[in-house]
């Protein structure tokens, strides 16, 4: 959510920013106008209240004064529902504003247009065509995505045998390096109520995305990110309790919609996958270091994985509604021939905890609002970048020796 009194003192900054988002910048003037009208409205009902009040008091002494309070007790109670459905208005409307923009956002309009930072790691050179994920899977078993079509639908699929372990041994590694880094760890419900959805910008802006419980005022998370920031929702915690470092396995339900057209071969794009996630709440002026190490953590897996990379900084047109700066970390993936995202990196600002209510209180009694950074540790994404990666002529796929404890086998065959 965007602090209105930006909107009252600089409405311009928030109009550059929808514009260069591509959202109509009439939003922030119908914003403007909404809220000057709640202000009005709700400077004559605190004026009627006084009165009101200070009449009561005359009330027993007074007949006439009873029969005033009686007129000023109609025409409140008209103008508070009158505040009530302004207020809604503008709430509504200010939903729809997206965060602002660094100035170091890149310009442009798809992921295609993502600045690289760097590139890390050796692309293997190989003596035979390399074979994409869901060739590798099929051959040794691992996958079974027409399985997971006839039991659900198409986009479900099952890891199995060494396939599973594999997943189960990255999940697991990844969440004891986390907890080393100070992290505690979770396990999170995987629906949440609308709001929650609404207080970390899923909603309004991802409703598409969103598989919705029929009779339930619930849905599948589409993220832990979801249920970890909204774990702290209409808290004010001391600012020495600051930052918080959070970690969480969970599985993700995305609906996918939109993406069709894609390349989507194989388990890349799904509707199920499993993810642990890293979320920060901190002071507002540290956010940009936190959102650093977010970065070097996935960094680091990735280096211990020896697994190659490119690390981009997301262009202004592949940004989420939420997101005030946000790297991308794409994985070299030999079988399709070419980098792909693996991860995300977002410094959110105040957005969530503001529509949370997630606060900050100092010593000295100042308060405002934290800010969060959402980031992916691994995902499914990763077990296949490791098929495709360390894949030998004969089909079969060598484990990283990092998660060779952890697996008790150091080739899948």
């Amino acid at each position: 959510m965007i602090d209105i009194r930006i909107i009252r003192e600089n409405p311009e900054l928030i109009r550059k920013s929808c514009e260069r988002r591509n959202v109509d910048a009439k939003i922030v003037d119908d914003v403007a106008a909404l809220d000057s009208g709640y202000r009005e409205i709700l400077k004559n009902v605190e004026s009627l209240r006084a009165e009101r009040n200070r009449l009561s008091a005359e009330c027993k002494a007074n007949p006439e004064a009873r029969v005033t309070v009686k007129k000023i007790k109609e025409t409140l109670s008209e103008q508070e529902a009158k505040l009530a459905e302004v207020d809604t208005k503008l709430r509504d409307r200010m939903s729809w504003l997206p965060n602002l923009l660094s100035d170091d956002v890149p310009d442009g309009k798809s992921d295609a247009d993502n600045r690289e930072i760097r590139k890390v790691g050796e692309i293997r050179n190989y003596s035979f065509k390399p074979r994409d994920h869901q060739e590798l899977g099929e051959r040794l078993g691992v996958i079974d995505t027409e399985k997971g079509a006839r039991v659900a639908q198409s986009g479900f699929y099952y890891w199995k045998g060494r396939g599973a372990e594999l997943c189960s041994a990255l999940f697991f590694w990844a969440q004891k390096v986390l907890v080393s880094k100070g992290f505690t760890s979770f396990f999170t419900p995987c629906v949440a109520k609308p709001q929650t959805l609404y207080g970390t910008g899923y909603l309004p802006f991802f409703e598409n995305q969103i598989y919705k419980i029929k009779d339930e005022e619930l849905a599948l998370i589409g993220t832990s990110e979801q249920t970890l920031v909204g774990y702290h929702s209409d808290e004010t915690m001391a600012s020495s309790e600051l930052p918080l470092l959070y970690t969480a396995f969970t599985p993700c339900f995305r609906t996918e919609a939109g993406s069709y057209g894609k390349a989507s071969r194989g388990i890349f794009r799904v509707h199920q996958f499993h993810k642990v996630e890293q979320i920060v709440f901190c002071m507002p002026e540290e956010s940009e270091k936190y959102h650093q190490l977010c970065l070097e953590n996935e960094e680091y897996m990735l280096k211990a994985l020896n697994i190659p990379y490119r690390v981009v900084d997301v262009c202004v047109g592949d940004m989420g509604a939420p997101g005030y700066r946000k790297y991308d970390i794409e994985a070299w993936f030999p079988g399709f021939g070419g980098y792909r995202e693996v991860t995300s990196n977002t410094n959110l600002t105040d957005f969530q905890s503001r529509r949370l209510n997630v606060r900050y209180r100092k010593d000295g009694g100042e308060k405002g609002f934290v800010h969060t950074i959402s980031a992916t540790a691994v995902t499914d994404r990763f077990v296949i970048a490791i098929l495709e990666n360390f894949q030998r002529e004969d089909g079969s796929v060598l484990v990283p020796d990092v998660l060779v404890p952890f697996t008790g086998f150091d080739i899948i065959k």
